[in-house]
């Protein structure tokens, strides 16, 4: 990627939740937005923790693109589960985001085409839930600057589509906002300007926010 493109994601809004019925197994499928590998191990972990006296707790989960991915089957006929799973979130063009498909095994076998079906609609409901959303890479940057700036400053984050996240007022304001990277330099040029340089922004870090 090249520094004139904008780097955006597909991923989930919020946590999702689904259920579904078949031939009394109850499959509870839940979706939920992670941004690394250690936040989505965590959330199986609390899934299985808490439903611990379910049959299975099949889960997946995708992170930026294809660079991480993993599924697990937990205990159901290989491929039967955690791919069925995994897949709902690569056919939905889903990252950054995990499935745990908790099932309560109902007596009846459903055999493994039974079992892929299920698990498949189990997550793509969850999906559905949580609302496919599209992020764009934005930057984090703080200011500080002087009382009488500060309307100024406010007037131009606007302008940009910039929002104010944290404002401090002490001997001098000081304002971290965030901005989309498409029209980042466009904004602290204009900062600089409208200052004569006597604003200097700081870049604190990066973020992806919904847009649209």
């Amino acid at each position: 990627m090249n520094e004139t493109q904008i780097e955006k994601r597909v991923t989930l809004e919020r946590e999702g939740v689904s259920e579904v019925e078949e031939k009394k197994s109850v499959f509870i499928g839940r979706a939920k937005p992670v941004e690394t590998e250690e936040e989505a191990l965590a959330y199986i972990k609390e899934i299985k923790s808490r439903f611990a006296d379910a049959r299975h707790n099949v889960w997946g989960y995708r992170l930026q693109g294809d660079v991480a991915m993993r599924c697990s089957d937990d205990g159901e006929p290989q491929g039967s589960a955690g791919v069925p799973v995994l897949d709902v979130l690569r056919k939905a063009g889903v990252s950054d985001a995990v499935i745990v498909v908790t099932r309560y095994f109902g007596g009846i076998l459903l055999g493994a085409g039974g079992l892929v079906r299920m698990y498949s609609r189990a997550a793509k409901e969850a999906v559905e839930q949580a609302h496919v959303v599209v992020k764009e890479k934005c930057t984090v940057w703080e200011v500080v600057c002087s009382y009488s700036d500060h309307p100024r400053l406010l007037a131009e984050l606007s302008k940009f589509g910039a929002t104010a996240e944290k404002t401090d007022f002490a001997e001098a304001v000081t304002v971290r906002f965030t901005v989309r990277a498409a029209v980042e330099n466009d904004l602290l040029l204009r900062v600089r300007e409208m200052s004569g340089g006597s604003i200097v922004p700081r870049k604190i870090g990066e973020t992806f926010r919904a847009i649209g």
